[in-house]
């Protein structure tokens, strides 16, 4: 079963660009294309497209609103969103997630993280571009709701490693490529992990990690 993403920028040369570097993954399939956020909305509503990859600056509304109609607090069947965008401005960050937002990727992260952050938002994940995820964490590790002492002895060495990692902004292919494991396992390790410390996402994940001062 592929996954279904509808691609919402203003820019056609954009458009045209994330189709062609996702049309080359068999597990992917772009099935519309919107240039501007009232376009977004309705294609989104009437086409249910399993990941939404929505531009921040849109004519008419702009990605923030987009998100937050599709995936914020209160709706009633809510989609995937994942933002990609040329702008890592915090503002632009702390609101995408805040209104639901399942990722924020920049423009220049390449195509291997892009169909990542697809299949990430698909499985009920969150991926972040890793330059931007540090200063993230800096931020959002002090209102996260994530206990961070109790769990820290249910974790075994490999899956700290795993933390460590992710807290860093790798990636899953990355994380096993760096600790000589199968993706397979790394996504293995990473549901148990958001199991035993009672997380929903790797997000959470990494912030228990800066709370507790697994990295610094």
């Amino acid at each position: 079963m592929t996954i279904s993403v509808l691609i919402a920028d203003d820019q056609a040369m954009v458009r045209s660009g994330l189709r062609l570097i996702l049309s080359d993954q068999p597990d992917i399939t772009v099935v519309g294309e919107a240039a501007d956020g009232v376009d977004a909305i309705e294609q989104a509503r009437r086409l249910r497209p399993d990941v939404c990859l929505v531009d921040i600056r849109m004519p008419r509304l702009d990605g923030l609103a987009v998100t937050r109609a599709l995936a914020g607090p209160g709706v009633t069947a809510p989609l995937r969103v994942v933002v990609v965008t040329t702008f890592d401005l915090d503002e632009y960050v702390y609101g995408a997630l805040r209104d639901g937002a399942a990722g924020f990727l920049l423009k220049d992260s390449g195509p291997a993280l892009l169909a990542e952050a697809v299949r990430a938002a698909h499985a009920g994940d969150s991926l972040i571009s890793p330059s931007i995820t540090v200063r993230l964490l800096r931020h959002i590790t002090t209102s996260t709701a994530v206990d961070p002492v109790k769990p820290w002895r249910k974790l075994s060495d490999r899956e700290l490693d795993v933390v460590r990692a992710i807290a860093r902004g790798l990636t899953n292919q990355e994380i096993a490529a760096e600790l000589f494991i199968s993706l397979s396992t790394v996504k293995s390790h990473v549901s148990g992990i958001q199991t035993k410390l009672g997380v929903r996402n790797r997000v959470e994940i990494a912030a228990w990690a800066w709370q507790t001062r697994l990295v610094s």
